[in-house]
């Protein structure tokens, strides 16, 4: 339960148009699109949304083809979609997790080969590699049927509602309600954002901040500051005597290449977003 898990609503086509299209045949970045595309979707922090979406492009132009796909490539999606777009946060709650547990919610999701409009060279699993990775791609139809299924079948809804524990089905019903109004698909990733749950103003992220729905880091802090008062009250310690000194360390691998931003650029959004 160690990974920080979003879903990203995006279209399959805008997979293509919005990262690989930018660079044809990963020689050169169109800068024209890329500032084309960053007013259209954001023009309240046009800057920042140009040089991080730039930075993002120009790491995939430099990522080796020995670096596996969901690593790279498929993260640096998830990083793009946060720029222009809502997305969803749960602590360690990964479809991903949940295929391994029951191979059935397989059939809901879709392969990169079947998405992309060329044949990737490197490596392609199509479920999390470990931290800063995509995951699962779940498409438009299939999240209108997993929607349905949820509300018609017993078995399907207990098993979500089982691996979704602490209301975390909430947080990915309400994506997955997200991406069907608005007729997208839904991909997974990790450590796009890292809350951290006992003071959000020092959460980590790596795409838009303000993007992100808050109910998630909400949840997650609410979780840890009470798993923290139980060990007191177990302990017979007084109340705020842990929860006052405890700290948070981020112990993920490191991103490949390099982190795509400097997080001292984002302490504002932090403020905005958590208050």
């Amino acid at each position: 339960m160690g990974y920080d898990i979003s879903y990203h609503p995006i279209k399959e086509q805008e997979i293509n148009d919005w990262y690989f299209n930018i660079m044809p045949n990963f020689k050169s970045i169109n800068l024209d699109k890329v500032e084309e595309l960053a007013e259209k979707f954001n023009k309240s922090d046009l800057e920042f949304l140009k040089e991080t979406y730039h930075y993002t492009l120009n790491t995939g132009l430099n990522t080796e083809l020995d670096k596996e796909f969901d690593l790279t490539h498929g993260y640096f999606i998830a990083v793009i979609q946060g720029l222009f777009r809502k997305y969803f946060y749960t602590r360690g709650a990964a479809f991903s997790f949940l295929i391994n547990e029951k191979s059935y919610f397989k059939n809901y999701t879709k392969g990169w080969k079947d998405i992309l409009e060329f044949t990737p060279k490197q490596k392609v699993y199509n479920h999390l590699r470990g931290n800063y990775s995509s995951g699962v791609f779940i498409p438009y139809n299939m999240v209108v049927k997993l929607l349905a299924d949820y509300d018609n079948d017993t078995k399907i809804k207990q098993d979500l509602d089982t691996f979704y524990s602490d209301n975390r089905i909430n947080i990915f019903l309400t994506a997955l309600k997200f991406a069907k109004e608005n007729e997208l698909g839904l991909l997974e990733a990790t450590e796009v954002v890292e809350p951290n749950p006992y003071d959000l103003n020092k959460s980590n992220c790596y795409s838009y901040l303000l993007n992100c729905d808050v109910e998630g880091a909400f949840l997650y802090r609410d979780i840890a500051l009470d798993q923290i008062r139980e060990i007191e009250k177990r302990k017979g310690l007084k109340e705020g005597e842990v929860s006052n000194k405890v700290t948070y360390e981020i112990n993920n691998y490191e991103l490949p290449k390099e982190k795509l931003t400097e997080v001292k650029k984002k302490k504002c959004f932090f403020l905005k977003l958590f208050g």
